[in-house]
């Protein structure tokens, strides 16, 4: 249980580190939630510091739920605390719980007061390492609203919406057998469901025409 533990709270460490916030000081010695729309998030830097500024801390923010994935999830050993019900062994449940904790430390990070990202970044880093398919698939719907629309808010949640959608078509009618469906369809829906509540407030602003579009000038701060 302990081993367990100490997983967890590495993992919502490195999720934690805010990545916005640091290239935010490094390159422009500002703080990134003193601009824009306040967030510290990958969305934000593109439209205070510009596109190529974005994109570096989205890989970055991404790279936090490989890490916790990929490297910390390895640091598991013995025995399973819990009866293991999914379909997935042990090790892939660590994995789960790993990638998931570094979203949550991305969205209510230590580093900065438990404000942090919207988790978008993180939460795809961690799921394409299980779900590879299916979020390569749900970073084409982002891609492609967001070309259309301009509104990264809008690609986002459209995103997090099209992952469950994607498992349900995928496994029911082109009969793919994804490994951990009936595990993985009710975390996906969890995961749009939060995506959903850190996104609350774009959701009002759309809905109000007051949402910023994506520019690909670079801004002045």
């Amino acid at each position: 249980m302990l081993n367990l533990l100490v997983i967890a709270f590495l993992s919502y460490l490195v999720g934690s580190i805010p990545s916005s916030i640091i290239v935010s000081k490094i390159v422009k010695g500002i703080d990134i939630r003193e601009h824009g729309s306040g967030n510290a998030g990958g969305s934000n830097v593109f439209r205070v510091m510009g596109w190529k500024y974005g994109v570096l801390v989205l890989v970055l923010d991404a790279l936090k739920g490989a890490l916790a994935v990929v490297l910390i999830a390895r640091l598991y050993f013995g025995d399973f605390p819990f009866a293991n019900a999914t379909p997935f062994d042990d090790f892939t449940l660590v994995q789960i719980i790993a990638g998931l904790m570094a979203v949550l430390g991305h969205i209510w990070t230590i580093f900065a007061g438990f404000k942090g990202g919207k988790g978008i970044a993180t939460a795809l880093g961690f799921l394409i390492t299980i779900i590879t398919i299916d979020m390569l698939l749900a970073l084409a719907v982002f891609l492609i609203v967001v070309s259309i629309s301009k509104y990264i808010s809008l690609g986002s949640i459209s995103a997090a919406l099209s992952i469950p959608l994607i498992l349900v078509i995928r496994e029911n009618v082109f009969n793919v057998d994804i490994t951990g469906y009936y595990t993985i369809l009710p975390f996906s829906i969890v995961i749009a469901l939060l995506v959903i509540f850190t996104h609350r407030a774009n959701i009002s602003r759309l809905f109000k025409g007051a949402e910023n579009q994506l520019t690909f000038s670079k801004k002045k701060s």
